[in-house]
């Protein structure tokens, strides 16, 4: 007998249809089937804003919400119950009516150095081109390596992949879990640390984003939470939230569990990396949003408000 809340005879996950987003509506799709066996579970694919605009940086078309507004709607008219993100291309803020209801077991959050050429960051002569979609990396880049170029990167994996095979960029930098999760991962010539590289918020989980209305779905979609990567996103997420935290501020923030003490690094600089503040806060698992709030504050102590105040001030 299925120990778990009943779930409706057919369930409907709505996802963006780059390769990567269809399989991780997959890989949910294969849990709740497991989970639910006597439910139909389908997959609505749809194209995004997001995904239609590729030739500016996301900093400059509206920032990750243009990535979820028509799986929302969707969810808003019925045609779905629920949508599978990745959880580091959510707005910090949520829509209202919509909340994230189960955080599954998260990937490896690191970076990924992808090049054909070159087996990593040391090895990359001057001049030679880095594709990112990401300020946060820009800017790790920038400071750590100012004789190399960066230069915007868009598009699904697939067509970024292809880009640095076509020679217009001579390495590029890359969410490790989206490899691995495509089977892609020969294509990492190097893992990045977090000491090298400090993840973005949430980056290598999935989210599971529901109407708030929903109480049916949240019940039968509990099983699927991983406490621990739940506890660690939190963290993460308040902590870059408290820091207005969007694709125009270069911001990192990694969580993990030690010994059951939840440890959260963070940082936040200017895109090319001169001027950066960073810190670490440790504390229980249960006040993670508390310890991401307290590191924010921690950093505006120490100087974070004059570098957002001069990011605002670019905008």
């Amino acid at each position: 007998m299925n120990q778990y809340p009943s779930a409706p005879a057919r369930i409907v996950i709505a996802s963006r249809e780059s390769r990567l987003a269809l399989w991780q509506a997959g890989h949910i799709q294969a849990r709740l089937s497991e989970l639910h066996p006597h439910s139909r579970v389908e997959i609505l694919g749809m194209t995004t804003r997001g995904d239609q605009i590729l030739d500016r940086p996301l900093s400059q078309i509206g920032g990750k919400g243009l990535f979820i507004k028509e799986l929302e709607v969707a969810m808003q008219e019925g045609r779905a119950d629920l949508a599978v993100h990745s959880l580091k291309d959510l707005p910090m803020e949520m829509p209202d009516g919509f909340s994230l209801t189960a955080i599954p077991l998260r990937e490896n959050p690191r970076d990924a150095f992808v090049s054909n050429r070159y087996p990593g960051l040391d090895d990359l002569p001057a001049g030679a081109v880095v594709g990112t979609s990401s300020l946060r990396r820009e800017a790790i880049v920038s400071a750590g390596y100012p004789q190399l170029r960066v230069e915007p990167l868009r598009g699904n994996l697939d067509t970024r992949l292809r880009k640095l095979d076509e020679g217009q960029y001579d390495a590029i930098i890359l969410a490790a879990a989206g490899l691995i999760r495509l089977g892609l991962g020969e294509r990492i010539k190097a893992m990045l640390t977090p000491e090298q590289s400090l993840p973005a918020p949430g980056q290598g989980a999935l989210a599971i984003e529901v109407l708030s209305s929903r109480a049916d779905a949240v019940a039968w979609l509990a099983p699927l939470n991983d406490s621990e990567t739940a506890h660690c996103v939190r963290a993460e997420r308040a902590f870059s939230r408290a820091l207005g935290g969007s694709c125009q501020v270069p911001l990192g923030g990694y969580a993990r569990m030690e010994n059951g003490v939840l440890w959260l690094r963070g940082f936040v600089a200017t895109p090319d990396g001169r001027q950066r503040v960073s810190g670490e806060l440790r504390g229980a698992p249960d006040e993670d949003e508390s310890i991401g709030q307290r590191l924010a504050q921690h950093l505006r102590d120490r100087g974070a408000d004059a570098i957002l105040a001069a990011l605002a001030a670019g905008q």
